[in-house]
């Protein structure tokens, strides 16, 4: 299985995830750490806000929906990005706002 690592700088952790996991992931598969706040899991409410600090090529882009409410949050940028929506392809470093 291919892992690729998630490291969140903002708390000094890293986890390993298998290909195409949402960065939310950590949270209901790991016993719920509480690293990144989470809500609706789809894209709805801002609260897994976070800011890709390095591997933004390892995600696919925003999807409309995703775009809007990150623009609703008042972020600009494409680093900014709602963890629920992000499946991880790559080494990732984020910061997490939300």
């Amino acid at each position: 299985m291919d892992l690729h690592r998630l490291t969140i700088a903002s708390h000094r952790l890293e986890f390993l995830l298998p290909i195409n996991a949402r960065f939310t992931d950590i949270e209901y598969e790991r016993g719920g750490m509480g690293v990144i706040p989470s809500g609706c899991r789809t894209g709805a409410c801002g609260a897994c806000l976070v800011r890709i600090l390095s591997g933004l090529e390892a995600l696919l882009p925003r999807d409309v929906g995703e775009e809007k409410l990150i623009a609703k949050l008042g972020c600009s940028g494409e680093e900014y990005r709602l963890a629920c929506q992000c499946r991880i392809r790559g080494e990732v470093i984020i910061d997490v706002l939300g």
